[in-house]
């Protein structure tokens, strides 16, 4: 896993959308650079569907309401064979933690203004055409990803 560095990322906070309102719609786009390792966060009413490219190895997630706050994430696994699935739920995995880090740090005066979201439980939704990769998985909460 790359450390998290927080010169590498850039924030963009779509129309409506301040650094500390809303809550609920808020949805994140987070994407990167292969090449220069920049993570590039899009914070939105909806996703940021014009920042999404093939391979789909963003990270999209929102908040969600039922008694306490909760964030859901989705992440897409499939490679173009199950050889190139593996090496992506691997890669994935290893990335995360990174991922979330950077959404709680990109994020973090609505963090700082709503301090019970720190301890929002994270549902990560793998993605896969694959039955074993397809699942749900708890990932902590956000006071476990600050930098």
């Amino acid at each position: 896993m790359h450390k998290f560095n927080p010169d590498k990322l850039s924030v963009e906070y779509r129309h409506g959308i301040t650094p500390t309102d809303p809550i609920i719609p808020r949805r994140y786009t987070l994407t990167h650079s292969d090449k220069t390792g920049n993570l590039f966060l899009t914070i939105g009413y909806r996703y940021a569907s014009d920042k999404i490219n093939p391979p789909r190895d963003e990270v999209i997630g929102e908040w969600n309401y039922k008694n306490n706050y909760v964030f859901y994430a989705t992440v897409y696994i499939d490679g173009k064979n199950r050889k190139k699935t593996d090496n992506r739920n691997r890669i994935i995995l290893q990335e995360l933690p990174l991922a979330l880090k950077a959404i709680r740090y990109g994020d973090r005066r609505l963090f700082l203004t709503h301090s019970d979201l720190d301890k929002a439980p994270i549902y990560i939704y793998f993605r896969s055409i694959y039955p074993e990769y397809n699942r749900t998985e708890y990932w902590g909460i956000f006071s476990d990803y600050i930098s």
